[in-house]
């Protein structure tokens, strides 16, 4: 008796459980007597496609065999080469030897009350010593490029001026000492420039911060600060970064760019750029929302430039990086606390103390916080036209951290009142993106319309949509109006512009 109540042996034999036997195709047997034993023929291979469906298949077919080719590229790539050794670098070899002997020759108080075109003055002759005992001989060229690199060295940033000076570079990332990194139109690559050691590169942080009245050490290991020209810099050091000292430079743009240059690189159509223009003249508060380094700051600059001249225009940030286009602007900036811990000004103080300065607008920096709320409340109270930006992937995660933002902080009010307070604030959301061939695009126009129940209503004026890349990776899309009426024509009806963005939205 087996495990299921049968004998063995009996019934008949059947196929193991879980076995299949083979499939064979039953055929009449061909010229044999009427009823005799159909023919057993075992199946062929499957049938190769049509030629149309074959034709009409091998565009994808090409396409995964490219995309399975470039992750086997990536696989095997090997990222440990060094930068290379060029002209740069053989500068930078020979003024480790010339520095330290021209440091015994100079007074380094003396020469930082001199200027830089003083200082090579100066430095040209001694130079020349220094070469003569180390039996070095160079060239005019080599001999101005040591001078400009040892200049640096003493009263600017050391190996990061030349980067900071390239038009081209948009963002350096120093990763300790011996690891450079710089932004070139989107794409990343490693620079040619090395510290001397981690002390150098933490001298050079310090001296970045100490220029704007803050510091970084052990007990501080964080900053933010600014360059002369507006650049954001990050700053962090050990023990919290582990490879040594790094600093993080976002530049920003010496000519100031406008909407017009946004869309004739593409970064918008032409009718979008036209319904933004409208937005940030008819006083409509704006809410600029993307990621990391996609375009936020320098969307709200371009923005700027369409507030009337003569509104009063009130910037709060942390670290003061907006560079307005307008006559009546006023920067004010945070401040951190001291070494006992006290006398900090955060983001919420500098926005109380700002309604009562008779601002027009009031433009925040970024919003991460419980500050959020008083922006809200500046916006409800008589502050149309004022903007900011915050981190999010959508417009409609964009709401949900405004959200967020508020619930974190100590302000005891229900979730749908600040729902409510959120959609009868903010008019527009102007959703920026960083796309993964570098380029950046404003990939959404969002009105807030308002409340349905518990739930924020919006509806989308522009969308951003991807059709497919060229050749060298450059992605294709297009830019759709979705021929809605916009909710805000009323408000840019009291400034004359209400056919023009009706126009621009059609």
């Amino acid at each position: 008796m087996n495990a299921f109540g049968r004998k063995n042996g009996l019934g008949g034999s059947r196929p193991a459980f879980g076995v299949a036997k083979p499939m064979h195709v039953l055929t009449p047997h061909s010229g044999g007597a009427a009823g005799a034993a159909p023919e057993v023929v075992e199946p062929a291979a499957f049938d190769p496609p049509p030629a149309a469906l074959a034709d009409e298949l091998s565009p994808y077919q090409g396409r995964n065999a490219d995309a399975m080719a470039r992750l086997q590229d990536r696989m095997n790539a090997d990222h440990s080469a060094d930068a290379g050794q060029g002209f740069d670098t053989s500068i930078h070899k020979i003024k480790e030897q010339v520095l330290p002997r021209l440091l015994e020759r100079v007074d380094p108080e003396a020469a930082a009350t001199l200027t830089k075109e003083e200082l090579a003055e100066e430095f040209r002759p001694i130079i020349m010593e220094v070469l003569a005992e180390l039996k070095l001989t160079l060239n005019r060229r080599e001999q101005f490029a040591l001078e400009k690199v040892l200049v640096d060295e003493l009263l600017g940033l050391g190996p990061l001026e030349e980067l900071i000076n390239d038009p081209d570079i948009s963002d350096i990332m120093v990763n300790g000492p011996d690891q450079t990194y710089i932004e070139k139109k989107g794409k990343l690559q490693i620079a040619p420039i090395k510290f001397r050691d981690e002390e150098h590169l933490f001298q050079i942080a310090q001296r970045i911060v100490n220029k704007v009245g803050r510091r970084v050490d052990q007990t501080t290991p964080l900053a933010d600060a600014r360059l002369p020209d507006g650049s954001r810099v990050n700053v962090i050091v050990p023990p919290l970064s582990l490879r040594g000292t790094a600093i993080s430079i976002r530049k920003f743009s010496a000519k100031p760019i406008t909407l017009d240059n946004l869309a004739q690189w593409g970064a918008m159509s032409e009718k979008m750029c036209t319904a933004l223009k409208i937005a940030g003249a008819c006083r409509f508060n704006i809410v600029i929302s993307g990621g990391t380094g996609s375009g936020k700051t320098t969307m709200l600059n371009a923005l700027s430039k369409m507030i009337d001249p003569g509104e009063r225009v009130l910037t709060i940030e942390d670290a003061a990086e907006l560079r307005l286009q307008q006559p009546h602007w006023l920067p004010l900036e945070t401040r951190p606390a001291n070494l006992e811990g006290q006398g900090e000004i955060t983001i919420g103080d500098l926005v109380k103390n700002a309604l009562r300065m008779r601002p027009d607008r009031i433009i925040l920096g970024e919003i991460r916080g419980a500050e959020c709320f008083d922006l809200l409340a500046a916006m409800n109270t008589g502050h149309d036209g004022s903007m900011c930006t915050l981190h999010s992937n959508s417009p409609r995660e964009c709401l949900g951290r405004m959200e967020n933002m508020i619930l974190m902080g100590d302000i005891k009010i229900p979730k749908e009142a600040i729902s409510k307070q959120i959609a009868d604030s903010v008019d527009l959301i102007v959703q920026v993106k960083r796309l993964r061939d570098g380029s950046r695009r404003v990939t959404n126009v969002t009105e807030v319309i308002g409340m349905e129940g518990d739930v924020i209503v919006t509806q989308e004026l522009f969308k951003f949509e991807y059709l497919s890349e060229d050749n060298d990776g450059k992605i294709i899309g297009e830019y759709r109006s979705m021929g809605l009426r916009p909710y805000t024509l009323e408000k840019a009806r009291g400034f004359g512009f209400d056919q023009a963005l009706l126009d621009a939205c059609l």
